[in-house]
């Protein structure tokens, strides 16, 4: 008590003197949006965010961080998990890559249309690995698009104010559950189609998976340049992945072990094919076009 009547008696002197303000517990970081009150952006701004917003804003970092230690997380924990039950002999194959393929996949998979010869090289009834081979199946960049988009997720999500672990957890299990939903109805209709082919789980693995790269380039247009630039996005990189599925199925499904096969079969194989690739679009859009407001 009489402590309290001490600081009564003696504060109002202390009141009295001129004190200083506090440092601020956090900077100033307004100035990278207009003058409006706030710090929001004027009325009627474009949806679309610039680069040096899309990198500046504490929350997509944040986001951005967060995603990366999810992806690098899960990473791990389906390496491990395939080096209990694959024999890791076989995903090198997948694997197998250099910087040269790297790009000149990324080309094909965005413009597909020039490319003439779609058959898988092989050498003394060998598959070459993919950093010989432009049309073998890799798994190296279906995982690292898969990594991107959840990072890209993330940041989207907390430019919007929307992120949480929640969410963005619920975000990447989703883009993954659809891919392996994906390979198993494709398994489900070579065995019923009776397809006579080298098509494995891992091939259909990576095909599914290089939807991943048209859901990077939507989100990042969109977010660069609003809705119009999605869609325009979206369209684009839907075409170009149902013309490269078709085309890589195709070759591999109806190889020339299955073309003496009876017409019907060979018509349900060619229906397989093309439902496979419509199939693309709508998995793109289901996943990204929340991410992008």
């Amino acid at each position: 008590m009489a402590y309290h009547s001490g600081y009564g008696a003696h504060g109002s002197k202390h009141r009295a003197r001129a004190a200083p303000d506090p440092p601020p517990l956090f900077d100033d970081t307004s100035g990278g949006y207009s003058s409006q009150p706030g710090g929001y952006p004027a009325p009627g701004a474009d949806v679309a965010f610039n680069v040096n917003h899309l990198l500046g804003d504490p929350m997509a970092n944040m986001a951005m961080a967060y995603g990366s230690s999810i992806a690098s997380h899960g990473k791990d924990m389906m390496n491990k998990e395939l080096h209990r039950f694959v024999s890791v002999n076989k995903l090198k194959y997948f694997f197998a890559v250099d910087t040269a393929y790297v790009a000149k996949k990324l080309g094909l998979l965005v413009f597909p249309y020039t490319h003439q010869n779609w058959e898988v090289q092989y050498s003394r009834d060998v598959p070459l690995p993919p950093r010989q081979d432009l049309n073998a199946p890799d798994l190296y960049i279906p995982t690292m698009a898969f990594i991107t988009y959840v990072l890209l997720a993330g940041m989207a999500l907390g430019i919007q104010k929307r992120f949480s672990p929640e969410v963005l957890g619920l975000c990447a299990s989703t883009a993954l559950v659809w891919v392996v939903m994906e390979v198993l109805a494709l398994l489900l209709g070579i065995y019923l189609a009776t397809v006579r082919s080298d098509l494995s789980t891992f091939h259909l693995l990576a095909y599914s998976g290089y939807k991943y790269v048209g859901m990077i380039l939507s989100v990042l247009t969109g977010l660069l340049f609003g809705s119009d630039g999605y869609y325009v996005a979206l369209a684009w990189t839907s075409s170009a992945l149902m013309y490269f599925i078709v085309r890589s199925l195709r070759t591999a499904a109806l190889g020339p072990d299955s073309m003496g096969g009876p017409a019907p079969r060979q018509r349900l194989q060619l229906y397989l094919t093309l439902g496979a690739a419509a199939f693309q679009p709508l998995i793109i859009y289901w996943l990204t076009f929340h991410l992008v407001r």
